[in-house]
């Protein structure tokens, strides 16, 4: 075996140095070899010294996953790394080779190399089926043909199969027929009359024998039922069949139909259909109608795996006769792949001075397609200083034109389309980064940036993020948000928003309130990682929006408890009068502060609408004499907002046309009681006390008055000096004291008398009712003390006036 292999590459020596010339070595070595075992000496077929391997790290690239031949710098030998079955790796293609590249480097350089595997006898002949039943019938001719399976065997050439032998021939002899695709055809051909009654059954042997050394075989079993009557054998229409499919047709797709025809007639000329190739493939792949001889696919078939399929096709007659055909299917080959992008070698970065023409790259390109379809033509991206060249076959280079341009990367997207229809195409990006300096500042996406959130926020909710991006590099690129010192309402920016440095979102840190405060500004920094640094900023506006979280506040009419307010209608009222109008306000906004108004309850619903929009309560009909006094209306009153919010307000109506009818009916509608006799009797006594202590008290004021008058004259003609004192001035307002409005008092002494002279001043409010019998006169003469009193000279103090604040 090894004395084949030496021989073998001796073969090839005389073209070896035409293929050193041109890149290129091929070795032939046989199948099934030890691991270890030397291939052939690379390093001086190509003219290479150790050293240049070693230095150049010369390395075998295949582009499989399985590497089985390898390279052993040290010796400059190729050696098998893996075990290598021809059958396996090629099938029955010829001849099978491996082919593959010897990559060096610095310079980079490229060898091709070609290793062809050559057969060994270790595969047995063998057949599908073990036993083989044929059911002939006693009146078949002589001459009669019964298609026998083939033998398979994944030997090629002389180890692969080469004759077959049938034993015994008393009736039957073997005969073979050499087929276009280089196979034989095997046929059992009857030459003695059969005679079932003195043979009903016939056993034969059928052996397949191959051609190596030693020699091996395969043996199937054929039996043989004599029947009666059938005595012609189908036949097909065409020897040969051919029909054409495109990969990838769907399961169940026709390929094409054979027919066949028997002389016979009854059941004798029924006729069944088989597929009889000895190939597995075949069976797993194509299926036959039995009954009407149409071949339909029933596998997926692949271009890139085989080009064509020759089918054996058998036809049985009921009597057991039967012929064969063959049927050759092409396969048409489909666009559909895309090119296959390997990269061997490549750059990372790069100097921006580089000189052109430098390679950054080595890529390899292959398209299993055939033809057109397999064409394959790369492009770059003409923008771009780079360009890609072809050298060998299926292998380019990517080389630079840079003119000391300054940039931080490149990214170089290297795309290889085909020629088929449609055109299929694939793509790999190469990242090449060139040196870098600090001289670009980051820039934000935009100019300023407006963002919103919803108040009632949860704190270190995530309002949006800003981003900015510098052209330089790595370091210099890497960019940090800071956000810059100012005040919202006096107040630290700090203390509303945070930015995160790494990844500029801006957070809230607190809960907004949009009743509070509807937006404000503030600025973001964006600095980078260069030395020295820098920054770029950027204004950032924050919008509340307003959130429905307050309800509708009603101004009028007031609700007070235990107090008695009522709108009069009279009863010549007519339709559309306005009785009253429901004012309320929402300190929410846009729809959350959108109001309508809707009558709840009545006590006549037929009397009274409210307007949806503005409030206002109408009487919808004529009021009437039946009409009860009191009427009482429940409005409420809703926004807008998701979900609504709403408040309730009373309204009390009196229908009727004069006061006293209305206090008549109304003492006890506050509170919905029944009217109280006694309720009359109090609320008439407590007037008249209230009459009687009013005029009892305008009396004594008088009174005083005029005393303090006639004192002040005395004193005023006396040569006794007076000393004015004013003491501070007191108060007492509604719900701390006493009195149910404001009173201020004013307090003078004399220095001859002990007695307290007390004043009541003016109240502060505008509303004020001057109680003075003298009427006009009397106020003049106020002011005018008043006046005397203001001097500082003044030789005493004016008499009391009294001013009472309603």
């Amino acid at each position: 075996m090894f004395l084949t292999m030496r021989r073998q590459v001796l073969l090839f020596l005389s073209a070896l140095c035409l293929s050193c010339a041109l890149g290129q070595v091929s070795y032939s070595v046989p199948e099934e070899m030890t691991k270890g075992s030397v291939v052939g000496n690379i390093a001086h077929d190509l003219g290479l010294d150790l050293k240049r391997l070693k230095s150049g790290k010369a390395r075998v690239y295949t582009g499989a996953s399985v590497e089985y031949i390898g390279l052993n710098k040290d010796r400059g030998v190729l050696l098998i790394q893996e075990r290598i079955d021809r059958e396996a790796l090629c099938g029955e293609t010829t001849p099978c080779a491996l082919h593959f590249q010897l990559i060096l480097e610095n310079p980079m350089e490229l060898f091709r190399v070609t290793v062809e595997i050559t057969d060994i006898n270790d595969n047995t002949p063998s057949f599908t089926n073990a036993e083989k039943r044929f059911e002939i019938s006693e009146s078949a001719v002589i001459g009669s043909k019964f298609v026998l399976e083939k033998a398979f065997d994944s030997d090629i050439g002389m180890n692969g199969l080469q004759q077959y032998s049938l034993s015994p021939t008393d009736n039957f002899v073997l005969k073979l027929e050499n087929q276009a695709d280089g196979t034989k055809k095997v046929e059992m051909v009857l030459q003695k009359p059969l005679d079932r009654e003195k043979q009903e059954h016939i056993s034969l042997l059928l052996t397949a024998v191959d051609g190596g050394e030693p020699q091996m075989s395969g043996t199937m079993q054929i039996f043989v039922s004599v029947l009666d009557v059938n005595d012609n054998a189908p036949t097909f229409a065409k020897p040969l069949y051919r029909a054409k499919i495109l990969e990838n047709s769907p399961k169940g797709t026709s390929v094409t139909t054979v027919s066949a025809s028997d002389k016979d007639i009854g059941s004798n000329r029924e006729v069944s259909y088989l597929i009889s190739s000895s190939k597995r493939l075949i069976s797993e792949l194509f299926k036959i109608d039995s009954k009407s001889g149409e071949i339909i696919l029933v596998g997926e078939i692949d271009y890139e795996k085989a080009k064509n399929y020759q089918i054996d096709i058998e036809v049985v007659d009921s009597g057991g006769l039967s012929d064969s055909t063959k049927v050759i299917v092409d396969v048409i080959d489909i666009n559909d792949n895309n090119p296959d992008i390997n990269i061997i070698s490549k750059s990372d970065s790069i100097s921006e001075d580089s000189p052109p023409n430098t390679v950054i790259a080595l890529l390899s390109v292959n398209d299993p397609d055939s033809e057109n379809n397999g064409e394959v033509e790369c492009n770059i991206d003409p923008n771009i200083p780079f360009k890609i060249q072809t050298t060998l076959n299926g292998f380019y280079t990517l080389v630079t034109e840079l003119d000391r341009e300054v940039a931080s990367q490149y990214n170089v997207t290297v795309t290889c389309s085909d020629e088929g229809v449609p055109s299929l195409s694939s793509s790999v990006t190469l990242t090449l980064q060139i040196s870098d300096v600090n001289d670009n500042a980051p820039v934000f996406e935009r100019s300023s940036y407006e963002a919103y959130i919803v108040e009632n926020n949860t704190p270190g909710l995530s309002i949006f993020t800003v981003r900015a991006r510098d052209a330089d590099w790595n370091q210099n690129a890497r960019v940090s948000y800071i956000l810059e010192d100012s005040s919202v309402n006096g107040v630290p920016v700090s203390s509303y928003v945070s930015v995160s440095a790494d990844s500029g979102v801006i957070h809230a840190v607190r809960s907004f309130d949009y009743e509070q405060i509807k937006d404000f500004h503030f600025r973001v920094k964006a600095q980078d990682g260069g030395s020295p640094p820098l920054s770029s900023n950027v204004s950032v506006k924050i919008m509340i929006q307003d959130q429905n979280d307050n309800p509708p506040q009603v101004l009028y009419p007031v609700q007070t408890g235990g107090s008695l307010v009522a709108e009069m209608v009279p009863r010549s009222a007519d339709v559309g009068y306005l009785v009253t109008k429901v004012v309320a306000v929402d300190v929410d906004s846009g729809q959350n502060a959108w109001l309508s108004y809707k009558l709840q309850k009545a006590t006549d619903r037929a009397l009274f609408e409210v307007g949806l929009q503005n409030g206002e309560i109408r009487t919808i009909r004529q009021v009437t004499d039946k009409d009860a006094v009191k009427q009482r209306l429940t409005v409420i009153v809703e926004d807008n907002g998701q979900p609504s919010r709403s408040a309730t307000v009373i309204v009390n109506v009196a229908v009727a046309d004069s006061f006293p009818e209305v206090l008549s009916e109304f003492t006890d509608f506050p509170h919905d009681k029944e009217y109280n006799d006694n309720l009359t009797f109090y609320l008439v006594l407590a007037l008249a006390v209230v009459s009687f202590l009013f005029i009892t008290c305008l009396v004594v004021i008088i009174s005083v008055k005029i005393y303090r008058w006639r004192q002040s004259r005395v004193l005023y003609h006396s040569s006794l000096p007076v000393i004015p004192y004013y003491p501070p001035r007191y108060s007492d307002t509604l719900g701390t004291g006493t009195l149910p409005h404001v009173y201020n008092y004013e307090v003078c002494r004399t220095t001859d008398s002990r007695r307290s002279d007390c004043k009541f001043g003016g109240a502060g409010s505008q509303n004020v009712l001057i109680m003075d019998p003298s009427s006009t006169g009397t106020m003049q003469r106020m002011q005018s003390e008043k006046s005397i009193l203001d001097e500082p000279d003044s030789p005493l103090e004016v008499g009391p006036n009294v001013v009472i604040s309603v």
